[in-house]
């Protein structure tokens, strides 16, 4: 289904080199744009939205599914209906699916029924070129096997969950090349269950993801020790790749690409967006796939090989997630709305929204390749991409942390078999990474992506049986 875009991480000041077939083209950086009119998100909403979740008393994986009024069914089944109030708003324009499976594990003793609540945006040009934003719906208290006592989860995790309701409201009036794909998983709590179900859906499918960003914890801006930081989100993504082969991590060893998968390489186009001026909040990058020791569901989706990051607050209230409701030694325990911070959630759902908005327009970034061993010339290359109507070719030293330098040496040419090839005489191979971005014909550019073994924006091949 959708496509993926980026936002290339180049010093404002900079020109950057548009490779088409046959000639370059200058154009300004994008970092260095004006940020669009920050999009409608209305805070009223979002706390609207974080209290129903919350009245339905508990939203635990294993709760009663078929109770009207409480636990994980009603919380879905309301779900389901904002979303199909929010297609009717734009002409049918959401498909609603309610994809499910049983499950049993570790933190699921007895066959449980789980179900995600999915709303798809079909794109006008490449619908299997796709863009998720996802969010678990579920919550839980201290016992992770407690379905019964209140489980507020206003923070973890209504506060994804409104977000993404809010950006399916906003991004709904709108059209886009590429699919967009808002998604509520459920069992997360449980064993990142409803993650799983969706990448073996998009694998099943066949959907070109581009992006998914999980938003889980998007809501405060108060840590458990009273420090306050209101002007970043966290963003994390892993380093190489999840789904990682032996022949992968062989070549990577051999040629590079420790810091060059695509989800890290989302991630710095994701920090690009964020400091363009006008942007709605900062972003701090996280440089490992999640939390200390901790995961959510854009682990599943990288481990399917699909780029992926995790949108997190600044910093995290321990007092107030996964805990029972209480008062112990003065101190009040609990994930309740009133620990929240509706402004700080209404600007994170306007990055998340600026975000799509960039993916959903933009192709996705080609495969590259990269050739210059025992040469003093790199040769770059690639295939064309859909919807790209030129590239932009980036360089960067293999120890500095983004794309800061910008190659303009020599013009394309397309090769016997369809490929974009760039000469760049006198460049050693070894002391650069190399990486390439496809530009639509508005302009609109996608995350770039590494000449590095599995640098491209789409799951490793599997070996024969």
């Amino acid at each position: 289904m959708l496509a993926p875009a980026s936002v290339p991480r180049d010093n404002a000041g900079m020109i950057r080199s548009l490779l088409t077939a046959t000639a370059f083209l200058l154009v300004a950086p994008a970092a260095a744009q004006q940020a669009e009119s920050p999009p409608e998100v209305s805070e009223a909403r979002l706390r609207a939205d974080v209290e129903r979740m919350v009245a339905f008393g508990t939203r635990h994986t294993l709760s009663d599914y078929d109770h009207p009024t409480r636990g994980i069914g009603a919380a879905n089944r309301w779900a389901e209906a904002e979303f199909r109030r929010i297609g009717e708003g734009c002409g049918g324009c959401l498909t609603i699916q309610l994809p499910e499976e049983m499950v049993q594990g570790n933190r699921i003793p007895t066959p449980t029924r789980l179900v995600n609540v999915l709303a798809i945006q079909r794109g006008t040009e490449r619908p299997d070129e796709v863009v998720i934003i996802s969010a678990h719906i579920d919550s839980r208290v201290s016992d992770a096997l407690d379905a019964v006592s209140d489980a507020p989860g206003a923070n973890d995790n209504a506060s994804g969950s409104a977000a993404v309701l809010e950006a399916a409201r906003v991004l709904s009036r709108q059209r886009f090349p590429t699919t967009i794909v808002y998604a509520l998983l459920s069992g997360e709590e449980q064993g990142l269950y409803g993650g799983r179900l969706l990448a073996r859906q998009a694998a099943a499918e066949g959907w070109t993801v581009k992006a998914v960003l999980n938003n889980d914890i998007v809501g405060g801006s108060r840590g458990s020790d009273g420090v306050t930081e209101t002007e970043h989100v966290r963003v994390f993504s892993e380093a190489g790749r999840a789904d990682a082969t032996e022949a992968y991590r062989a070549s990577a060893r051999r040629e590079g690409g420790e810091n060059d998968g695509p989800s890290r390489n989302l991630s710095r186009f994701i920090a690009g967006i964020a400091a363009q001026p006008g942007a709605p909040i900062g972003v701090r990058q996280v440089w490992r796939a999640d939390r200390f020791g901790r995961g959510g569901d854009q682990l599943p989706m990288q481990e399917a090989g699909f780029p992926a990051i995790r949108i997190a607050v600044a910093i995290e209230d321990y007092d107030h997630q996964h805990q029972d409701l209480r008062v112990e030694n003065g101190v009040t325990y609990g994930d309740t709305v009133d620990e929240m911070d509706f402004a700080y959630l209404a600007r994170a759902t306007r990055l998340n929204i600026a975000i799509l908005t960039a993916l959903a327009r933009a192709p996705t970034p080609p495969a590259v390749r990269v050739e210059g061993a025992v040469r003093p010339d790199t040769t770059v290359s690639w295939q064309p991409v859909a919807g790209a109507a030129g590239y932009s070719l980036y360089r960067r030293r293999t120890d500095e942390r983004d794309w800061t330098r910008l190659m303009e040496r020599t013009p394309t040419s397309s090769a016997s078999d369809g490929r974009i090839s760039v000469v760049l005489r006198g460049t050693r191979i070894d002391d650069w990474v190399f990486g390439v971005s496809a530009i639509a014909a508005d302009g609109s550019e996608s995350p770039i992506a590494s000449a590095v073994p599995g640098g491209a924006f789409q799951p490793l091949p599997r070996p024969a049986p």
